[in-house]
């Protein structure tokens, strides 16, 4: 009878290849990660079809599980930072109560925390964390809403033929979406009510 030996397996570990410019998410708050406050978010971006450069930035609420999205020309950082500031102009003075944070990847269009951070009116508008290397369950949020997107806007799309009002019917889709773990009310709706408070 021949001998059988288990080979012993060996493990790599994940390192780090660019640590995080930013705070890491081990320095975010307890309440954050409760999700008993609102204006917390997450942020990520859903890429279109390979070799194509058009990406879906998505912005996810922790609370409400609103979701905005935009279509960028590109994934840059410095286009991400653009369409933050887009985000700042819409809501304006609310922006800081609305967005008291935003939890990303470390994705090297996230890179430029300090140029995300900074206000377009001056000071600082937010505080952007980031996740650990590999860890998408630190924003399953977000992750569990781009699959929702992807329903729509599947994998290995091309982008460029989508239009701007195909994205916002997206963002409507979703936030209309009947939700179970609030009882079946919809996003929109209590987004809207904590918007009235503020």
């Amino acid at each position: 009878m021949r001998d059988v030996r288990l080979r012993e397996q060996h493990y790599q570990h994940a390192t780090i290849k660019r640590p995080p410019r930013g705070t890491s998410i081990e320095k975010r708050s307890l309440e954050i990660a409760e999700r008993n406050t609102f204006g917390h978010w997450e942020m990520d971006c859903v890429i279109g079809k390979q070799g194509t450069a058009e990406t879906i930035l998505a912005f996810t609420e922790r609370l409400t599980r609103y979701e905005i999205i935009f279509k960028m020309p590109d994934h840059r950082a410095a286009t991400v930072t653009r369409y933050v500031n887009k985000l700042e102009r819409r809501f304006g003075k609310n922006f800081r109560k609305l967005f008291k944070s935003i939890t990303v990847d470390n994705g090297s269009e996230f890179s430029d925390f300090a140029a995300l951070e900074k206000s377009i009116y001056g000071g600082i508008r937010t505080s952007v964390y980031y996740c650990h290397p590999y860890t998408s369950c630190e924003r399953g949020s977000n992750e569990r809403l781009n699959r929702e997107i992807r329903r729509l806007i599947p994998k290995g799309t091309d982008l460029c033929g989508i239009s701007d009002e195909r994205v916002h019917a997206v963002e409507s889709w979703v936030n209309n979406y009947p939700r179970e773990i609030f009882g079946y009310a919809i996003s929109v709706e209590l987004f809207a009510a904590h918007l009235q408070a503020i």
